[in-house]
């Protein structure tokens, strides 16, 4: 059985702030694809279409490609509903955004980028939270991914209503029974992080894997020193990589259609190092990929 290879991205601001900072990274490490989430701070979900088309060609011209736009979208309280304090990373205020409809806004910037595929999430985490919440916004996302052709990645934040891989499996499993019979839209997806799951006290089981895996096509990489609480390089930390690897791509190559190609995005979250840090990951990836036997590209 082959399993399927592993396309290698870096997150471009946990390098650094600047777009120049990103596109010496990839140069410098044989980096050809760059997912794209904030340029000198600010969201590209906060930019004009014209702000980011000037981005976008400057990526081209670099001969890089940007998978992904790493966006915000429902990383925000739902409406109507709390949620708890603290500093939230990455969160994101819809009214900040320069268009009237920040999902169809959204969906314009993943255009002017080429991207295949658009991150989201599933607003703040609340009392009370039920799979069922999600199905409205995540429908009309479904539709607007099949009029752009780019599929929507649901990823598992531990901030977020959906936190650990066995919440994502349990929001899919939902869906599914609720439109049977009729078949979840192939533009929804998860966005699976096991990362996240490990910072959760909530690692994956077999079950969660053997769930997610046939949908999954794109995956974030980091990595957890679990006593510290603190995210480190991928392989510096306690998540056993090439194993929960070798799990997740052996379960997806069992499908009836497997994937020949899983997109694999480097989030390293080390902002105190973030280009050494990064460095230090694509290293690492490199060398699991070689020891569990997967390509990477």
């Amino acid at each position: 059985m082959s399993l399927p290879r592993l396309a290698l991205a870096v997150i471009g601001d946990e390098i650094g702030p600047s777009l120049d900072e990103m596109i010496s990274f990839c140069g410098e490490h044989e980096v050809r694809r760059l997912d794209m989430r904030t340029v000198s701070g600010k969201n590209l979900l906060g930019m004009s279409l014209k702000e980011g088309s000037a981005i976008a060609r400057r990526i081209e011209q670099a001969g890089l490609t940007v998978p992904t736009f790493v966006s915000p979208l429902l990383k925000w309280p739902a409406p109507g509903k709390g949620h708890g304090e603290g500093t939230v990373d990455f969160a994101f205020d819809p009214a900040k955004c320069p268009a009237d409809d920040p999902l169809v806004h959204a969906f314009d910037m993943a255009t002017v980028f080429g991207a295949e595929k658009i991150r989201v999430f599933s607003h703040l985490r609340y009392p009370g939270y039920e799979p069922a919440d999600l199905f409205g916004p995540l429908e009309r996302l479904a539709d607007l991914a099949l009029s752009y052709s780019i599929n929507v990645e649901i990823e598992n934040e531990p901030v977020c209503n959906i936190g650990s891989l066995g919440e994502l499996a349990g929001f899919f499993s939902a869906m599914e029974e609720a439109m049977a019979p009729n078949a979840t839209p192939v533009q929804l997806r998860p966005l699976v992080d096991i990362g996240n799951a490990w910072s959760m006290g909530a690692p994956p089981t077999d079950a969660e894997i053997a769930a997610l895996a046939p949908l999954v096509d794109l995956i974030h990489l980091k990595d957890r020193d679990i006593s510290a609480r603190r995210t480190v390089p991928l392989g510096d930390g306690d998540v056993p990589w090439a194993r929960e690897l070798t799990r997740l791509l052996t379960e997806a190559a069992k499908t009836r259609n497997p994937v020949r190609e899983i997109h694999a995005s480097i989030e390293t979250h080390c902002p105190q190092d973030g280009r050494n840090a990064t460095a230090r990951s694509v290293t690492a990836l490199r060398r699991i990929a070689a020891e569990i036997g997967v390509e990477v590209v």
